[in-house]
């Protein structure tokens, strides 16, 4: 923030375009394992499909910056207790209602606009995204003020992110819902640690209930449980997922384990970039991590393990079961 725009008291084209965040568009990468999902499981999905995947990220990135856009500005009278957010210019409050009307609008349009040509279930929850963004910041609901369901309202957008790459590309109505489960308490794990990293740095609970009003109930201590429950929730949905469809998926388990320790690590540090989730390329040992986690999804993927099914399938162990010898008693 610059002395010459506090005393124009005026807000730059730039600073409209920031609180659309588009740096924050990578998240949209949470559609590509529902789209990966879709080839997995639909046998009717083309790779011609991939082209309206390129297409349905494009719609989805308008309708964040469209929720992102109202995130912004109500929270500036909030941000004005943070340490670093009370700099921007919402939280001096250069940013006008009516500008922000104007591209709120158009962001949604465009977004909804481009769904709309797509399919109608690509349609449907992309008008979610958008719902669950008035929901967790609009009053009188506004659940990012209220404990617990500020994290969970939150978090659903990660299913939702999961539906939209999956409808981009298979006509099967829905993916698995076990592996919708597994996203939306993996979201959650992933924002009660932000939350809890972002506790932390701001060190003082009274300042930290003025920015936030869920940091009057939270604290430490139950941010940290809450997200141990959102990770065990999690990855039980998510065994149950790779065990019914395919049972080679089960040996990734321990690296999925791994992933949460790691992310809690990264939490846990000073000045940790759980809080800037986005700013995650700064820790390129477990962006590798993630990539070799998504090689190995394949790999598994690819081949198959001889007599790894005999840890699920019961009939080819009654199969090769040794039948008593005449006059044997068997118990």
């Amino acid at each position: 923030m610059t002395v010459e725009r506090i005393t124009e008291n005026k807000a730059s084209i730039g600073d409209y375009v920031a609180i659309a965040r588009p740096d924050h568009w990578l998240k949209n990468v949470f559609m590509l394992p529902g789209a990966a999902l879709a080839f997995v499981i639909d046998d009717q999905a083309q790779l011609a499909s991939l082209v309206t995947l390129l297409i349905g990220i494009a719609s989805t990135c308008f309708i964040a910056s469209a929720n992102y856009t109202i995130n912004e500005f109500l929270d500036g009278k909030f941000d004005r207790h943070h340490p670093t957010k009370s700099a921007r210019p919402t939280a001096q409050g250069l940013i006008k209602l009516r500008y922000v009307v104007v591209q709120y609008i158009l962001l949604a349009g465009l977004g909804l606009g481009i769904a709309f040509f797509l399919n109608p279930m690509f349609y449907i929850a992309s008008i979610a995204l958008l719902v669950m963004g008035l929901i967790y910041n609009v009053e009188p609901i506004r659940t990012k003020d209220k404990v617990f369901l500020d994290v969970l309202s939150e978090s659903i957008n990660n299913p939702i992110r999961l539906l939209l790459g999956w409808a981009a590309i298979s006509s099967i109505i829905l993916p698995p819902s076990s592996i919708l489960l597994s996203y939306w308490m993996g979201g959650a794990y992933l924002m009660a640690i932000k939350r809890y990293s972002e506790y932390r740095m701001i060190g003082d609970p009274e300042r930290a209930a003025n920015y936030r009003r869920s940091f009057k109930t939270y604290t430490e201590e139950s941010l940290l449980l809450s997200a141990f429950f959102y990770a065990l929730t999690s990855v039980f949905f998510l065994g149950i997922f790779l065990i019914k469809y395919r049972i080679e998926f089960i040996l990734s388990f321990p690296f999925f384990a791994l992933l949460f320790v790691w992310y809690l690590k990264i939490a846990s540090q000073p000045a940790s970039l759980a809080v800037n989730p986005e700013k995650m390329y700064r820790k390129p040992a477990f962006l590798a991590y993630v990539g070799f986690l998504g090689v190995l999804i394949l790999a598994l993927f690819l081949i198959d393990i001889p007599g790894i099914e005999y840890l699920t399938d019961h009939s080819v162990v009654n199969d090769v079961r040794v039948e008593p010898i005449d006059g044997e008693v068997s118990n």
